[in-house]
């Protein structure tokens, strides 16, 4: 009972969370309580959740900013996407996704090496520059590839996964994705990484090997960015090159700065809302309203992210939000507080607090200061 009790159960929040609703949409599934529309809306959600959850490790934890996380998604995409078309055939639907997700991710990952390498030089707007330009490169070299290879201008055809199961698989990729984050982030690793971040110059100085933890970063990162452009093959059944363009990493990047830098459950909250908000006014404005949907959904981030950063509403927020909602609800029991063991009754000392202390003084004999010695003596 001990050992259930001293469970930090605020670790395993996030997980919970996303197992229950993974298991509740399941059923709903099944039982044909959600029509394909919201199957698809789910799917987008957790791939959103992977990207951004991967990108908050470079960006939030280790201090750099990337934006070419959507070309590790697009290499995942394209790569996953020709293996599932070549093994899907021979070994069936489960295997070659399994082998998809493997292929793709491992791929990004050995890119996302190679592209850490000029971070260990790099910093700030020349190291954003350099992800931009690897993001529009993949784009562009997958954009001019041929028909038979990886389909040119006009796109990869991806097999379609059975979109009954597709984002019950793409959820326990968050998992999975959570579980390696956050168990790297607190660790001594993690600890590693944010000092790096905090201080490079003072992290070098104490012995922290800095290149292996920014190549250490770089790579995890981008082996979750590339399962997410596996799953986002399969939930569209088409990859074209268009998709992947610098616009997509700064919407990524926007899902970790509206969360909070270095805060993964923001992380999770702000993909699933911006989702949830770009396909609901794809939805809503058609026709002639489409020309506002850019302009709507870019005036609800500005929002958003004045409300999430402004100094003037931190007292607001301090009041107003989830945490101050549910301490309104939550009984005040007053068993768990235990008294102070640091208490002078209960400090064990080899001399007693009542007991009058020897000094060096004898009676009757006055104090007198010893004189300072003048200069020169």
């Amino acid at each position: 009972m001990n050992k259930f009790n001293s469970v930090k159960w605020n670790h395993y929040l996030n997980y919970i969370v996303v197992a229950a609703v993974t298991v509740i949409f399941a059923i709903l599934s099944l039982t044909g309580f959600i029509d394909s529309s919201d199957k698809y809306l789910l799917e987008k959600i957790a791939i959103a959740i992977t990207l951004a959850v991967s990108l908050s490790m470079v960006v939030g934890f280790l201090g750099e900013l990337s934006l070419g996380h959507a070309g590790f998604m697009c290499i995942g995409a394209y790569l996953g996407g020709k293996t599932a078309v070549i093994l899907e055939p021979m070994l069936g639907e489960w295997p070659a996704l399994i082998v998809s997700l493997l292929v793709g991710g491992a791929v990004a990952a050995i890119f996302g090496m190679i592209i850490g390498l000029p971070a260990l030089r790099l910093r700030g707007d020349y190291l954003a520059i350099v992800t931009l330009a690897f993001g529009e490169i993949v784009r562009s070299i997958f954009m001019n590839s041929s028909k038979e290879s990886f389909g040119g201008s006009l796109g990869l055809d991806t097999p379609r996964f059975n979109k009954d199961i597709l984002f019950v698989v793409a959820f326990i990729m968050v998992l999975a994705t959570l579980a390696v984050t956050q168990n790297l982030i607190r660790s001594k690793h993690g600890r590693a990484i944010t000092a790096i971040r905090d201080n490079e110059i003072a992290a070098r100085a104490t012995g922290i090997d800095v290149t292996k933890y920014k190549l250490l970063v770089f790579t995890v990162s981008s082996f979750f960015a590339g399962i997410a452009g596996v799953l986002y093959s399969y939930s569209n059944f088409t990859v074209q090159s268009t998709k992947f363009s610098y616009n997509y990493s700064i919407e990524i990047l926007v899902m970790v700065v509206l969360g909070g830098m270095g805060n993964i459950n923001g992380a999770i909250i702000a993909a699933a809302l911006i989702t949830f908000l770009d396909v609901e006014l794809q939805t809503i404005l058609t026709g002639n309203l489409a020309v506002l949907q850019d302009l709507i959904y870019a005036l609800i981030l500005i929002v958003l992210v004045i409300y999430n950063n402004a100094p003037a509403l931190k007292n607001f927020r301090e009041k107003y939000n989830l945490k101050a909602f549910i301490r309104k609800f939550k009984p005040h029991n007053p068993s768990k507080h235990k008294d102070d063991e640091a208490k002078w009754d209960r400090v064990p000392t080899k001399i007693k607090m009542d007991e009058i202390l020897s000094v060096d003084f004898q009676a009757n004999s006055p104090y007198t200061p010893d004189k300072p010695e003048k200069e020169g003596k």
